[in-house]
């Protein structure tokens, strides 16, 4: 008999390569809290990184022609610098403080992404390399990188079509750096092999979806499965403690 957890993270993973291929961002936000809460704060985050890192390197291939090369390698300078840090604090913290942490980081990033208000500190130099670290410090511990650089895209006035393909690109970088730095996770091929299929097919969906899903639709649907996930996993760490 298939374990109900491995169900459960087969569907956030399906859930989130459908946001990420129709909205540009979403995966980590909607799969990294259920896999964090199904399989444990460093297996469910480094997993996350396997995956995202995968669907980066996907959608990247299928939008590539309207990337953003200058923008994205000052995003990736400051995730470059942003992770050592990041490492630091997944080793250092205990599991259920890093359950805890990892919700409410989570959560914060929904609210920021949600609020949607402009930042006019990001419209000067500096600020799309500031937007990295913040994603790359997101991303290494708690496997959501996207909301930091959503929040640059929106106080810029950052058009839909090159966001894309160079949020893709930052986040494939990430994903691969922190997976370098903390290692792949343990787990069974057949949890993996799952998650691969669950994956493809969410890709299949996303691009199914974005041809008639109204792309604030899709955003609020992405928020609302992130915030229910991120939710869960607070309360899983504080019943822990």
């Amino acid at each position: 008999m298939v374990p109900v957890g491995d169900v459960l993270a087969v569907g956030a993973v399906a859930l989130g390569a459908v946001m990420q291929r129709a909205t540009g961002l979403g995966f980590a936000l909607v799969a990294a809290p259920f896999l964090v809460v199904i399989l444990g704060p460093f297996s469910g985050v480094t997993l996350a990184n396997l995956l995202s890192a995968v669907i980066n390197l996907i959608v990247l291939c299928m939008t590539v022609r309207a990337l953003r090369r200058r923008v994205a390698v000052q995003m990736i300078a400051g995730v470059v610098l942003a992770l050592p840090l990041g490492v630091w604090v997944v080793r250092e913290l205990p599991g259920p403080a890093l359950l805890v942490g990892i919700g409410l980081i989570t959560a914060a990033s929904v609210a920021w992404v949600a609020v949607g208000q402009s930042m006019p500190l990001l419209r000067r130099r500096g600020g799309a390399a500031a937007s990295g670290f913040a994603s790359g410090f997101f991303n290494t511990t708690a496997g959501t990188g996207g909301p930091p650089l959503a929040v640059y895209a929106a106080s810029t006035g950052w058009d839909h079509r090159s966001f894309v393909p160079t949020v893709q690109l930052v986040g494939l970088v990430t994903n691969v750096l922190s997976l370098a730095a903390k290692g792949t996770p343990v787990l069974s091929w057949r949890l993996l092999l799952a998650c691969g299929v669950a994956m493809l097919a969410g890709i299949g969906g996303g691009q199914y979806l974005q041809r008639w899903l109204p792309e604030g639709a899709a955003r609020r649907g992405m928020l609302a499965l992130a915030l229910a996930g991120s939710t869960i996993a607070i309360v899983k760490g504080l019943a822990s403690w």
